[in-house]
């Protein structure tokens, strides 16, 4: 996992609790999205509070300002109810629908939305590559579930060939 970057020299000791995460690992469809999916996003923690405002900084601003989150509250037990971004509160929304696990949704008000599978923070650096690509691909037609569940399958499959030989 990346260190935290401690504020900005010439700071007051009051915002000595202020940090920004690195940019967010983020892969999104290069056009429109043919599928459920807009791309992917692979957190390097289980703390939304940190890990939203650098991925609603990495998002191109032409899509509007993302107002609103819903992600799965299985995943993000401690998530709270708002987080601060630059200029702005983002509420986030907990679901329970098991669909929505490993997804994050954000709302950009009316000029429209993202769905990314969101990839758990502690997986291997060669899995996660293959589930940004699966999931950016313009034509995937999987949920971020079955997109995981397909990479990891497809990544078990190839480990068994390695082990057992031709």
């Amino acid at each position: 996992m990346d260190s935290l970057t401690p504020p900005a020299g010439g700071t007051s000791p009051g915002d000595a609790h202020t940090y920004s995460m690195p940019l967010s690992r983020l892969s999104l469809t290069p056009q429109a999205s043919h599928g459920p999916l807009d791309g992917a996003w692979w957190p390097r923690c289980a703390s939304l509070e940190l890990e939203l405002p650098a991925l609603v900084g990495s998002l191109d601003p032409g899509r509007g300002t993302v107002t609103r989150v819903t992600v799965g509250g299985a995943a993000w037990r401690d998530a709270p109810r708002t987080v601060s971004a630059p200029d702005h509160v983002i509420e986030v929304v907990l679901s329970d629908v098991a669909d929505e696990a490993h997804a994050i949704t954000l709302d950009c008000g009316t000029v429209g939305r993202w769905e990314l599978l969101v990839i758990p923070p502690d997986e291997p650096a060669a899995a996660a590559g293959r589930l940004l690509s699966a999931a950016a691909d313009p034509w995937n037609p999987l949920s971020a579930e079955r997109v995981l569940a397909r990479v990891e399958d497809d990544a078990g499959q190839d480990g068994a060939g390695e082990r057992n030989g031709p």
